[in-house]
């Protein structure tokens, strides 16, 4: 197939997932749409949302419809990271075995993943970097395709450890739910208090997903489109020359160079979904404001007058 009927191909499966996830996920289109492309691209998600906006049920969703296998790890104060890794046991010859944890699945969904203590939540580092995990010496290979998606709830602070900015940064988007409509919730109410029980379609598998990967990082793209998308994310460095009075007054902290990387890898996904061969400027736009947003560290100004990190990157397009 031709990287061109790759592309048509891709957009027909695309409508086809949006239409399987509708079936459960009623409203949230951004979010899903958002999933989707960091699936697409082969980075992780970030969930924010207060509870009950249906952010597990989103990515088991997707999960399912992707054809992939799915682990759900609940982050407590209490976890270790051997509950994530697995660990070594003493089997019934005495020779040393190592059970696999939950982490060796192709979607993890780290759930609350705010509510472990850091040492914890650092047992993900590697396995979202390299793809893979070492544990007592020993070297071991995640199954590919394999994602993140780690939910978070925005509104408690107590008994709750805020992640490390490194961390932060390999998320690829940070995905914010917001409360469905009178109507959506409507639908909701009506779908989740019946008897009725819907069912969903996988479209995709493993391999074609690792394919649309492949095929996402062969668009080409223009060299102005890559000079906007680096000189937008240097304009959010507060002691960049190119930042704006607005930046200057209310950010501590830009975005770094991952960020660059990954606006142009999701504008060529946001583009390839939308039919089109190359991304330009407004693909840019369309997906800078959930990849910014956790790069970029509000000061005590911003957040005493009520400026959203929305409002800053917006500004700056």
């Amino acid at each position: 197939m031709s990287d061109v009927a790759a592309v048509n191909n891709l957009v027909k499966k695309y409508t086809q997932l949006q239409q399987e996830i509708g079936k459960v996920i009623i409203g949230q289109q951004e979010a899903v749409n958002f999933t989707l492309l960091s699936v697409f691209c082969g980075g992780h998600s970030l969930l924010i949302g207060v509870p009950g906006l249906a952010k597990t049920l989103l990515v088991n969703t997707i999960s399912d419809v992707l054809g992939l296998n799915f682990k759900r790890i609940q982050f407590t104060p209490d976890l270790m990271p051997s509950d994530i890794l697995g660990s070594e046991i003493l089997d019934e010859n005495r020779q040393f075995k190592f059970i696999k944890g939950p982490i060796f699945s192709n979607i993890i969904l780290a759930d609350e993943i705010n509510r472990t203590p850091p040492k914890t939540q650092a047992a993900l580092l590697e396995a979202m970097q390299e793809r893979s995990v070492t544990v007592a010496g020993q070297h071991y290979k995640l199954d590919l395709p394999f994602f993140v998606l780690a939910t978070q709830n925005p509104i408690e602070q107590e008994g709750t450890y805020p992640l490390p900015e490194a961390q932060l940064d390999r998320f690829m988007f940070s995905i914010n739910l917001e409360y469905p409509s009178f109507e959506e919730e409507v639908e909701v109410v009506k779908s989740t208090t019946s008897i009725i029980n819907q069912s969903v379609n996988s479209i995709f598998s493993a391999t074609e997903i690792i394919e649309v990967q492949k095929l996402i990082r062969k668009i080409p793209v223009a060299d102005n489109v890559i000079e906007y998308a680096v000189g937008l994310v240097g304009k959010t460095r507060p002691k960049s020359e190119k930042a704006t009075d607005f930046v200057k007054k209310y950010i501590d902290w830009g975005a770094g160079p991952r960020a660059s990387q990954n606006l142009i890898l999701a504008a060529k996904a946001y583009a390839a979904v939308s039919g089109k061969y190359s991304p330009d400027i407004e693909d840019v736009q369309a997906i800078a404001v959930p990849i910014l947003s956790h790069r970029m560290v509000k000061n005590y100004k911003a957040e005493a007058e009520g400026i959203t990190i929305k409002e800053i990157i917006t500004s700056l397009f």
